[in-house]
């Protein structure tokens, strides 16, 4: 997205999540994004070996929490014109999306029960 102003609501999408967030300053090829809400959780594991849990380090990843400030390309910027909703229900709303996707197809396999795993030591810390 180019262009943008700063106070403008976007959706971003960083590194394997995406967010609802608050364009800060424009940064040359880049916008400084103050998040604001979560779309999508980001993905569990290794990225580069995507699906597997042997010989490869699973990460686990966290989103990013509310008000934190995201380095985002102008390209994963988009506009969002929506009222911008809760960021706990928001963050559950994402975690819950992404366990269903992780039990509804293979949820046997190895990569789906650590990623379930992970997501599920996350869902404590977020919401203790």
């Amino acid at each position: 997205m180019e262009n943008a102003k700063n106070g403008e609501l976007v959706r971003a999408h960083y590194k394997s999540g995406t967010y609802i967030g608050e364009v800060i300053e424009e940064r040359g090829e880049n916008y400084l994004i103050k998040v604001l809400a979560v779309v999508k959780h980001p993905l569990q594991g290794d990225l580069h070996n995507f699906g597997k849990t042997e010989d490869v380090f699973f990460h686990q990843r966290k989103a990013l929490s509310y008000l934190e400030k995201m380095n985002v390309s102008k390209p994963a910027v988009h506009p969002f014109r929506e009222e911008v909703p809760n960021y706990l229900q928001s963050l559950r709303n994402s975690v819950n999306q992404l366990k269903e996707k992780l039990t509804s197809k293979d949820k046997d396999s190895s990569f789906n029960q650590a990623a379930m795993t992970s997501l599920e030591q996350l869902e404590r810390e977020y919401f203790k």
